[in-house]
């Protein structure tokens, strides 16, 4: 019984130890994961990786993660070849690859959402308008026109949706023209406009838009996505 004892106390000691240790080299590849990890061409402010699994050393051995969470703020995008600024990107990734250097290189699925300011929308639509929050799942989008020699204000209540998985295509539900010939037109080209989200993962796409309260919401997806900072 004695002895029975001493080698349990040593495995749950070995155990212990071994434990530590896989805790240790989770926290290392998360750090090491942040600088190499790319959610695609566009440059981030920061990054955060948090390693699912355990135990983590026999993962990395095998060169494969089953699940890696990944946050990024300050992405920069491109849309319509305007820059746009990603507030936040989180994306789930799943059946991690890692290559040689164990750098995170490729996932078997991803799924995340963007989320975009409205400031940094009106921004990037080119736009001399402002666009808020409209309630309802809406977005207000307000321009000025020149007419007649006079700058006439208009906010809009628009509906934002996807095209071709890779484009926001924003209108108004409709333009109060007062009967004025040429009037809609002129709001809505300060209103209306469409702008392809680029610079995303190869292999990611864009499922879903949502607005919200505090920002624009796009979910996205993909298959076999390219992650290596390389």
């Amino acid at each position: 019984m004695r002895a029975l004892r001493i080698v349990l106390i040593v495995a749950v000691v070995l155990g212990g130890l071994f434990v530590g240790a896989d805790r240790i080299a989770v926290g290392y590849a998360e750090s090491e994961a942040a600088e190499g990890v790319r959610l695609g061409t566009g440059k981030a402010e920061s990054t955060e990786v948090d390693i699912h699994g355990f135990p983590f050393l026999t993962q990395v051995m095998d060169r494969r993660l089953d699940e890696v969470e990944v946050r990024v703020t300050g992405f920069r995008a491109t849309a319509g070849g305007r820059p746009v600024r990603i507030g936040e990107l989180t994306a789930d990734l799943r059946d991690v690859t890692l290559g040689p250097d164990h750098a995170i290189e490729r996932a078997g699925t991803a799924d995340g959402t963007a989320l975009i300011s409205y400031r940094d929308l009106a921004a990037a639509s080119g736009r001399e308008a402002t666009v808020e929050y409209g309630g309802d799942g809406k977005l207000k989008v307000t321009g000025g026109v020149r007419f007649l020699g006079r700058t006439l204000t208009r906010s809009v209540l628009s509906t934002v949706t996807l095209v071709d998985g890779d484009t926001l295509r924003v209108r108004a539900d409709e333009v109060p023209g007062e009967g004025i010939p040429g009037l809609e037109d002129m709001v809505r080209a300060r209103t209306d406009f469409d702008r392809r989200i680029e610079g995303l993962p190869k292999g990611m796409r864009l499922t879903k838009v949502e607005a919200r309260q505090d920002g624009l919401a796009v979910t996205v997806t993909g298959r076999d996505v390219v992650l290596s900072a390389g």
